[in-house]
């Protein structure tokens, strides 16, 4: 054997014992006549000490050895003199008898040290040595014992684990599919799944009633923090349920991760919120719970007073923040510009101060008496030294904005502790989007939505005015202001999977073409059913307590999409161009 214990686990009760250890050498360092050597491997750090009384060739190894060098130690435990406390190992350390060289090292480009002096995108290029560290290998083990829990729980469930395709049939909405060509089918290609959809309704008809899978999706969108070309979800799908058989399921499931994986209990159960008080109050569909400054529409407050920038607009609204009065005119200027980014896409920003001496201060004094603006502080029941933040437009773009703000000002006020987890189920979103540029509905979630039962009448109306108002039998698991899950119960009867193609404009042929084998497939009795889907890196970095997902993913992506450690993705040569019919007017860099 390599070892008889890991760099880990060895305690003062091992004194006296001869062990071997093997691992990376974290550091050395010689003080007096001894050598002392650090020596790490995922478990730990135990420390060994060579003394100047050793042979002369051991002491000739010890002191040759760098940074990263692979040893293999031999030697007795003894309790330290100056103990570590630091280190679960800080009470003992190894008298060396022997060493062996497993593998030199080259110096790393940066230190392998829980802060490291090596930037993102180097790090990124040796991500094999970035993995060393302490937190990656601390965000890569709660991912394992996530995925763990998981599966525990969904098993005592009577959910199976089955794997669906990854080279499938491109389909029509969503995001861009990552397509990969077909050497024997010249000219065709398959795509990589953007998720298991069809496949897992596909086992609701072949009665496999409870189902899950931790998936990889694919998905050619642009990046960002939490978004990644290449992705993992907890995919599940339940047959002969309605929407609180599903919920009820899968807050278990959050519920028992907490308490097992982070020792916390959080509520039961877990509050909910439609998606339209979402919108009307927090200016997202992922509000984030853990603090206040509600938004409020001021609309009838503030108009017919002479300000012809709230007189023209369709909607007013504010958020009330807590001690902000104190800001100066340079920090309220500065604020004004940061609403004007193109991120947030405001014109300006109206402020309107409650002092702490009663008096009220507004950028729009001229225009309304300290009577009308107090009415606005009663509606948003701000207090002496809060300052409120107005904008206008149209309602959902300012609520949009508003959010945003919102989130910013919860960023600078130091509210939104990622450790004080506040999960909110969203529930009944409108079914489908219109978008004025193509003149044409969009699914809110995927084309595979089923409506309320009892917005079925307006479902099957040709007015857009009934359309807009059908609301989906559609949830989302948030927490802490991100999409953690989203999922519906789905369509199961063909007729209404056919006016859903209907409405999305996709015309009956090409929906035989795309869609016809799940279509065909409801007609052999399909049960009703419902799933949802987690984003399972997000999950782990939420639970870690960071907004990236790179760090919970052994190997991510740049926010270009590329691979910078393997150089990927990269130009094939043209023999496999050909092979596979494929030109390009790409120049090769």
């Amino acid at each position: 054997m390599y070892r008889t214990h890991t760099c880990g686990q060895l305690r003062l009760e091992n004194a006296g014992q001869e062990v071997t250890l093997a691992g990376w050498v974290q550091k050395s360092r010689k003080l007096g006549g001894m050598t002392f050597i650090d020596l790490r491997d995922r478990y730990g750090i135990t420390q060994l000490v060579i003394d100047a009384s050793a042979p002369a060739e051991l002491l000739d190894t010890a002191g040759s050895v760098g940074r990263e060098w692979v040893l293999q130690v031999t030697g007795k435990v003894i309790e330290r003199q100056s103990k570590n406390p630091k280190l679960p190992t800080g009470d003992i350390e190894i008298a060396v008898s022997g060493i062996k060289v497993l593998n030199k090292a080259m110096t790393p480009p940066f230190t392998i040290e829980d802060v490291s002096d090596g930037g993102e995108e180097l790090r990124a290029k040796y991500r094999y040595l970035d993995l060393r560290r302490n937190p990656l290998q601390r965000a890569l083990f709660l991912r394992h014992k996530i995925a763990h829990e998981v599966r525990n729980y969904l098993d005592s469930q009577n959910f199976l684990e089955i794997e669906t395709p990854y080279l499938i049939k491109s389909t029509p909405e969503g995001a861009r599919d990552f397509v990969v060509p077909s050497r024997m089918n010249p000219g065709q290609f398959y795509a990589l799944p953007q998720s298991p959809q069809t496949f897992k309704q596909l086992l609701m008809v072949a009665g496999y009633d409870r189902y899950f899978q931790i998936v990889r999706c694919f998905r050619d969108e642009d990046l960002r923090a939490d978004r990644q070309p290449e992705f993992t979800q907890i995919d599940c799908e339940m047959s002969f349920v309605e929407q609180e058989d599903v919920l009820g399921t899968f807050e278990g499931m959050m519920r028992t991760l907490f308490r097992n994986v982070l020792n916390v209990e959080i509520p039961n159960p877990i509050p909910r919120m439609s998606w339209y008080d979402a919108m009307d109050f927090y200016g997202s569909d992922k509000p984030d719970i853990r603090f206040g400054m509600k938004i409020n529409e001021i609309t009838d407050l503030v108009q017919g007073h002479g300000f012809s920038v709230f007189d023209s607009v369709e909607y007013v609204g504010a958020i009330s923040v807590e001690g902000a009065a104190a800001y100066t005119r340079k920090q309220i200027d500065e604020l004004t510009e940061w609403v004007k980014r193109p991120q947030v896409g405001a014109k300006g920003l109206v402020y309107i101060k409650l002092n702490e001496d009663g008096s009220i201060k507004s950028s729009v004094d001229k225009f309304y008496t300290p009577e009308q603006l107090q009415a606005v502080a009663d509606r948003l029941g701000a207090a002496k030294g809060d300052m409120m933040l107005v904008l206008c437009g149209p309602k959902r773009k300012t609520q949009t904005m508003l959010g945003v703000l919102r989130i910013e000002m919860g960023n600078r006020l130091g509210l939104r502790d990622p450790f004080n987890f506040a999960p909110l189920w969203v529930v009944d979103f409108p079914l489908l989007e219109w978008d004025d540029e193509t003149q044409r509905f969009y699914a809110m979630h995927h084309p595979f939505t089923a409506p309320k039962p009892e917005h079925l009448e307006l479902f099957y109306s040709d007015r857009k005015e009934d359309l807009e108002k059908v609301c989906a039998n559609a949830y989302d698991f948030v927490l802490n202001g991100t999409e953690l899950g989203g999922g519906s119960i789905r369509i199961h009867e063909a007729d209404v999977q056919q006016r859903m193609f209907e409405v999305l404009g996709i015309s009956r042929e090409d929906a035989e073409y795309k869609f016809g084998f799940i279509i065909n497939a409801f007609k052999f009795g399909a049960p009703p059913h419902g799933g949802l889907a987690f984003g399972f890196d997000r999950v782990c970095a939420l639970f870690g307590g960071q907004e990236t997902i790179r760090d919970y993913i052994a190997f991510p992506k740049n926010n270009q999409g590329r691979d910078v450690m393997i150089d990927s993705p990269s130009y094939i040569d043209q023999e496999q161009m050909d092979e596979l019919f494929l030109n390009s007017t790409a120049e090769r860099k």
